[in-house]
């Protein structure tokens, strides 16, 4: 089915580009959301009327996502999570979370605005994209940790062993070499 765009859409075309896409993406998707209208004369000759005030109306949109970008580019989010000794999550942080987080923050962003290819399962430090319009992308980073203490100490750049990250201490400890005995030696003599 042809088109034409109401609006930039990524990986599609620009405003008032005429494009065929797939009758159910467009059924489905870019009509009922009011992004596309049906590329035939009477839509061609109503889109072209309406051209100045889609285009002034893109342009305040873009322009109020510029200035949520400039405070929102760049900030870090703590997200604790319950997780096993390898740092697997036992849940998953998915776009909702993400978008909950931000706006417990004071920030307006929907979950279809977070650009996240597939859940997040490990603990640590994550780079997500926030597209705040079509042509207005900011990067937020997560700091996934199991305690706000665990995520101070991986914001400072530490590398955490799990075991210790879990319980707050070298478990290990005891597995040094002074701690060892040879079962083969005699009583009283070292190692």
């Amino acid at each position: 089915m042809e088109v034409i765009l109401l609006e930039r859409i990524s990986r599609l075309g620009q405003m008032g580009d005429t494009v065929r896409v797939k009758d159910g993406f467009a059924r489905n998707f870019l009509l009922p959301q009011g992004k596309a209208l049906r590329a035939n004369e009477a839509n061609k000759k109503k889109f072209e009327g309406q051209r100045a005030q889609l285009e002034a109306r893109n342009l305040e949109r873009k322009s109020e996502a510029e200035k949520v970008a400039e405070k929102l580019d760049g900030m870090n989010f703590v997200v604790v999570r319950s997780a096993g000794e390898t740092g697997q999550l036992y849940g998953s942080v998915s776009t909702r979370d993400i978008a909950d987080i931000i706006s417990a923050e004071g920030f307006s962003v929907d979950r279809n605005q977070v650009e996240l290819n597939h859940p997040i399962k490990t603990i640590g430090l994550t780079n997500v994209a926030i597209a705040l319009h079509p042509e207005v992308e900011v990067t937020i980073t997560l700091n996934i940790a199991r305690t706000a203490d665990e995520a101070e100490r991986q914001a400072a750049g530490e590398k955490l062993d799990s075991a210790e990250a879990i319980y707050g201490e070298d478990i290990n400890e005891n597995a040094r070499p002074e701690n060892f005995f040879d079962p083969n030696a005699e009583e009283g003599e070292e190692i």
